[in-house]
């Protein structure tokens, strides 16, 4: 992938999955997903949540054009004949008032059973409804959400001094999701919940988004699939022709900059 030449043909995949873009805030990566947009294509994507950070637009309206961009480009691949099916998050719970309708193609779905090519069978579910701090203490999920934002800011300022230092890029929010105890506890305890509603449903395996952290293992039997984040670690889940899954870190493969944004052509 990071051998694509300007003008390559998109890569073809099935199905697409990515989640927690967070459009409206100046963390979301919009320009490094234009150019995961732009050199791919797929006959299925789901949105898993947290697309448009409603939570944050309420506060502050932030939405340049390469925000509006991304929402166009995905439209444009819609009329173009890719099924896009958005299952809401909790920043973008608004549009859980319209769950069942279809809204220029795009279908709003509270979760969905995708099928692989092999035969899997995949809940495809944000995630939110099993994280008991967004479920049942609001307040400290809207408290937890600002502390994010104040890191990543913390974060690009500590990396502008490493690469004056000569050091490379290193993500101070994936090393404390690793590292810090009760974190980890939550991320264990979040994985647990979601295989298990997996297994309820009698299902395969899971895809969901909501914790930032893009992962594929197998969970007792059941698989659990993280599609990760493009707010750090731009992170895309992709089904390909064969049923094969994979997890595409994107901008790692394109080899772009965490600091500065990507100018993509339109």
């Amino acid at each position: 992938m990071d051998g694509l030449a300007p003008h390559s043909r998109p890569s073809r995949y099935r199905t697409i999955f990515i989640s927690d873009v967070h459009l409206g805030t100046r963390g979301c990566k919009a320009d490094y997903l234009l150019d995961f947009i732009k050199h791919t294509d797929c006959e299925t994507l789901y949105l898993v949540g947290d697309i448009v950070d409603g939570w944050r637009l309420k506060r502050t309206w932030y939405w340049p054009q390469a925000h509006n961009d991304v929402v166009q480009k995905l439209l444009r691949k819609v009329r173009k004949g890719m099924r896009l099916v958005y299952v809401p998050g909790n920043h973008d719970e608004f549009l859980r008032d319209y769950l069942g309708s279809h809204f220029g193609g795009v279908e709003v779905r509270k979760e969905a059973i995708h099928e692989t090519a092999d035969g899997k069978r995949l809940l495809v579910i944000h995630g939110d409804e099993f994280d008991g701090v967004v479920k049942y203490a609001r307040w400290l999920a809207l408290l937890g959400d600002w502390a994010y934002v104040t890191m990543l800011h913390v974060n690009t300022w500590f990396n502008y001094l490493r690469r004056k230092l000569g050091f490379g890029y290193w993500s101070l929010s994936a090393y404390l999701k690793h590292r810090v105890k009760n974190a980890v506890q939550f991320i264990s305890n979040f994985e647990e919940a979601v295989v298990d509603e997996a297994r309820r449903q009698g299902v395969d395996g899971v895809v969901c988004g909501h914790i930032h952290l893009a992962e594929m293992r197998l969970i007792d039997g059941i698989l659990y699939i993280n599609d990760g984040d493009w707010v750090e670690s731009c992170t895309a889940l992709v089904e390909h022709m064969d049923g094969r899954l994979e997890i595409l870190p994107w901008a790692e493969l394109r080899a772009f900059p965490m600091l500065e944004p990507v100018t993509v052509a339109a």
